[in-house]
């Protein structure tokens, strides 16, 4: 083998993101070249090229130093970004369709439970009490989308076509059919005034940290039959500021709150967020990341890129995403 060689480093804990796993699916769609497993293979350094990653620890990329191309093997790049050791090379991002349809089924899935009345369904069935309550039509609830890269418009057009009045919010101006879109500082009020349910995809930049905050909450609608607004965060823990989370379900500034994602993960054992009964916690699965459709997205991206075509889905340093 004289390509250059693919390290993996890979730091999850759960069993999608097995460093072994990821290493045997790379040894499968990379034939014809070294991958190697760190930290756990000894090797010269010099020899890997290419580095695929989740979660990598400060200062593990800076180890090599014939460096080419980061694969991020998640969507979320705001880890990456903070280590001030990263290699100046391409950094690129997973952008597949089996993770956008994952996160897609995530954010219908949990518009759905909140417009249905799910969480109030649930409790009525362990109290053992037949009492349904009137429950309208999709097309009476707004869902305002927070993020139209590729995750956010494939999630936005299908809860268009399920019904919803749906809007989105970008950061630069989008166009999608069907979607009322906003962009930028001088329209961001507007869209959350019409929000009745608020999906938050944005990244994580220095702009966007605790995005999520009572002073957002308190500009979303509260006029709808939801009663009070409901946020779904899948975007990055981050985003939100949990204490204003707190305090906003409790004093009925928020009806309610789907969360994937949180500051500290896994989640604390004593956070309240576990027992909250306006809570539906889920353990950052929205899109857990398919080990077979990546490792043949980042094959399929090395070799584009030494037959000298272009890379796809490269992170803009300077936007952090």
């Amino acid at each position: 083998m004289n390509k250059g060689a693919l390290a993996i480093l890979v730091h999850g804990g759960t069993e999608n993101w097995s460093p072994r796993r990821w290493k045997s699916r790379f040894d499968d769609v990379c034939p014809d070249r070294r991958v190697l497993l760190v930290p756990d293979t000894s090797f010269d350094p010099a020899e890997v090229h290419y580095a695929a990653v989740w979660k990598p620890r400060p200062g593990e990329l800076a180890a090599f130093p014939n460096l080419r191309v980061i694969f991020n093997l998640g969507a979320g790049v705001d880890a990456l970004m903070a280590d001030r050791s990263l290699p100046d090379v391409t950094l690129v991002r997973v952008a597949v369709t089996d993770l956008t349809a994952r996160m897609t089924e995530y954010v219908v899935l949990h518009v759905l439970m909140h417009h249905r009345q799910e969480l109030y369904l649930r409790e009525s069935q362990r109290a053992k009490r037949w009492a349904p309550k009137l429950q309208w039509a999709a097309s009476a609830i707004s869902v305002g989308v927070m993020g139209l890269g590729m995750l956010g418009a494939d999630a936005a057009d299908a809860l268009k076509r399920l019904g919803f009045r749906v809007s989105g919010w970008s950061r630069s101006p989008r166009a999608i059919n069907g979607i009322d879109c906003f962009h930028g500082e001088a329209q961001f009020d507007a869209f959350l005034r019409q929000t009745d349910i608020l999906v938050c995809l944005l990244p994580l930049t220095p702009e966007t940290r605790h995005i999520l905050n009572r002073a957002l909450f308190e500009k979303l609608n509260r006029t709808s039959p939801l009663g009070a607004p409901v946020l779904i965060n899948a975007g990055r823990g981050g985003l939100q500021n949990e204490a204003d989370i707190l305090q906003c379900l409790d004093d009925g500034t928020l009806g309610g709150a789907s969360l994937d994602v949180y500051a500290t993960e896994p989640l604390p054992v004593d956070s309240p967020f576990w027992t909250h009964p306006k809570v539906v916690l889920t353990p950052h699965n929205a899109a857990d990341t398919d080990a077979d459709e990546i490792s043949k997205y980042v094959a399929q991206q090395i070799a584009r890129f030494e037959a000298g075509d272009a890379l796809e889905n490269v992170v803009d340093r300077n936007r952090g995403y």
